[in-house]
């Protein structure tokens, strides 16, 4: 998991959302927008904005950027949340209560299987800042030789 988000107390039945989220589960980023801007559900809106979200957050705290090809939705699943019971009239005096149902949206993103630079990257700095070291002690090193090649300072005579 690279980078996560969730929209919660959204005012859409988990069912409904369901229905989408089953559409876009394991596909890349690309291929997920491509079918939220066509399908014709009202679930797809608050899908996008999670998605888009947790891709941001993916990029915020990354020095390289990763494009939204190389990105795949690894979990996304929508729950139900807290009901607001309100009461409806009914025939002969009575009240029906009537459930509005919520969910919350969770979603996280991961690099593409076929993308295995995560590993080599880290390893690759490392290997930078390596050679840098070494390359300022080595400057440091030959600075420091020579002031020992220096000549030592021959002693007065008469002094011990």
């Amino acid at each position: 998991m690279l980078a996560k988000a969730y929209a919660k107390y959204l005012r859409i039945s988990p069912r409904k959302v369901g229905l989408v989220v089953d559409l876009i589960r394991g596909k890349n980023l690309e291929e997920a927008m491509a079918i939220l801007d066509n399908v014709n559900k009202g679930a797809r809106f608050p899908l996008k904005k999670t998605i888009n979200s947790a891709f941001a957050n993916l990029n915020s705290v990354r020095s390289d950027k990763l494009l939204s090809k190389d990105v795949v939705i690894t979990t996304l699943r929508a729950e139900g949340g807290p009901m607001l019971h309100r009461y409806r009239a009914a025939t002969m005096g009575r009240a029906t209560p009537v459930k509005h149902r919520t969910s919350h949206i969770y979603v996280e993103l991961d690099r593409a299987p076929g993308k295995d630079t995560t590993e080599t990257a880290p390893k690759q700095v490392a290997e930078k800042v390596e050679t840098k070291k070494e390359k300022a002690a080595s400057k440091k090193n030959v600075k420091t030789s020579k002031v020992k090649a220096a000549k030592p300072k021959k002693a007065k005579a008469g002094s011990k």
